[in-house]
């Protein structure tokens, strides 16, 4: 083969592996750029999905609090109303007690 044939088919090759190495780094920088795009979503998703868990989360938490609240409100009022009845039924013999003691406290006096 004639040399200048075989420099033509050099650089033929040569002008051929420059494509071929061109398309490979383009090939890589949009592969690249195609990751980072999805890693943003995926980001993106967890967050809003995190955020989303997290206010549901704090609203089950509102809400067994104010049901432990009432629950806590209802055992306050029943024991209030106990200890009325309680002392209500108890306001004769506390009226019985000091008039008793007035007398002898009297009786003592005279």
């Amino acid at each position: 083969m004639p040399r200048p044939e075989v420099l033509d088919r050099i650089q033929s090759a040569e002008t051929a592996a420059d494509e071929i190495v061109s398309e490979a780094e383009d090939d890589r920088d949009e592969r690249i750029a195609e990751a980072r795009e999805r890693a943003e979503e995926i980001r993106s998703e967890a967050e809003t999905e995190a955020r989303e868990t997290k206010e549901a989360r704090l609203e089950e938490a509102r809400d067994e609090i104010d049901a432990e609240c009432e629950r806590i409100l209802r055992e306050g009022e029943a024991e209030r109303e106990d200890l009325a009845e309680s002392a209500r039924g108890q306001v004769d013999e506390v009226t019985d007690y000091v008039v008793t003691l007035f007398k002898e406290d009297v009786d003592v006096q005279a």
